[in-house]
């Protein structure tokens, strides 16, 4: 059995967020209840679902992304130098756009030492009896869809700008690590968006410089890990876009694999290899021969219908025509609710799919 993470049926991060808790945030939202009481309704919930990951068999856990309302947002907003707040549009998605949220780089970027997130791990740490996973944005995120918004009085040069940002991150895995955190995600959207030509040209109408990027995130991430503690595993999650069942981009790793799997420093990648956007399997021959870990995200979390298990084992065997068994492993292609709102699937789709997660690394890899 694999006693470290990634573990063979692993887990992204977020899950549907439980009636409770969504009428507890309106509640809260109104002035009818105060943050001790919506406090006392999310650590309630968080326990319930830890209580279920546990009971399901799952190795690792989440707190499900229960506190916030957004996958990145939430942690980027609390970052020293950077400021949330309501904008003219939201991110657009394939038919649907997300509410108008968005962030600017106003001051010089550190981390907080205050950050909200620390207790929220601390919390999650003190109620797990298994590992406990803690998920945050990776820094490309915040520079990609927001260089725009970077007030360049404070930086001049884009090269500082990413040093302070590689620096932040730096001191966050190890304010993690104090915290207790032995399992950190960082979740990626952008690495999906430079494999899109579409992506690509959107972000150049946008006015950003592309050239470079991805020798520049590579190094901001091996930055950040570069003294990273020995037993503290970091996953990099690449993910094309979870927004209430929909997606932005499409392409296969072929043009980013070489860069992200042979120089990105991470233990493992979470690939979303759900549907024919992702492409095929032949990029992953750059994971270099040891420890790193390829988890292929073959279970849909968009919708609620059941993969079947021998076309999923069938593409797990295929996998290893271009990396070894011993280094593949097996998730759902993303979380469940990347924001608030949720994909559409019932609450009890997403443990059926987990469940099936489970019992195909259970036949596969003869363990979970």
């Amino acid at each position: 059995m694999s006693d470290q993470p990634p573990f063979r049926a692993d887990i992204v991060g977020s899950f549907l967020r439980p009636e409770a808790l969504k009428q507890a945030r309106i509640q809260y939202q109104q002035g009818e209840i105060n943050a001790v009481e919506l406090k006392a309704v999310e650590d309630r919930e968080i326990q319930q679902l830890v209580t279920q990951q546990e009971a399901l068999g799952l190795r690792t856990v989440t707190d499900g992304e229960f506190r916030r309302a957004w996958w990145h947002f939430d942690f980027l907003e609390h970052l020293n130098g950077v400021t949330g707040y309501q904008g003219e549009q939201g991110i657009q998605f394939q038919g649907v756009q997300t509410r108008a949220k968005q962030v600017r780089i106003d001051g010089p970027i550190s981390f907080n030492p205050e950050h909200p997130m620390l207790d929220h791990f601390r919390f999650l740490n003190s109620i797990a009896t298994v590992t406990p996973k803690m998920t945050i944005p990776s820094p490309s995120v915040l520079h990609f869809r927001n260089a725009g918004r970077i007030d360049h009085s404070r930086y001049a040069q884009r090269e500082t700008f990413f040093a302070d940002l590689a620096d932040a991150y730096r001191d966050a895995v190890h304010a993690f690590y104090q915290a207790g955190c032995r399992y950190l995600q960082l979740d990626d959207t952008v690495w999906a968006y430079l494999c899109s030509e579409k992506e690509l040209a959107a972000a150049q109408a946008r006015g950003l410089d592309t050239s470079n990027l991805q020798s520049i995130y590579a190094d901001m991430i091996n930055h950040a890990l570069a003294d990273k503690p020995e037993d503290l595993y970091v996953g990099l999650h690449v993910c094309r876009g979870n927004f209430r069942s929909t997606w932005i981009s499409e392409g296969g790793y072929e043009p980013v694999a070489e860069t992200l799997f042979g120089q990105v420093g991470v233990d493992a990648w979470f690939l979303e290899y759900d549907s024919e956007r992702a492409g095929g399997f032949e990029p992953l021959r750059f994971i270099p021969e040891g420890h790193q870990q390829a988890v292929l995200g073959l279970i849909t979390t968009k919708v609620g219908t059941l993969e079947d298990p021998d076309a999923v084992r069938a593409r797990l065997e295929e996998a290893t025509r271009w990396v070894a068994k011993s280094q593949l492993c097996l998730s759902p292609q993303c979380g469940f609710a990347s924001t608030e709102e949720g994909n559409h699937l019932a609450e009890q789709a997403q443990w059926d799919k987990l469940r099936l997660t489970l019992e195909i690394a259970n036949q596969f890899w003869g363990e979970s």
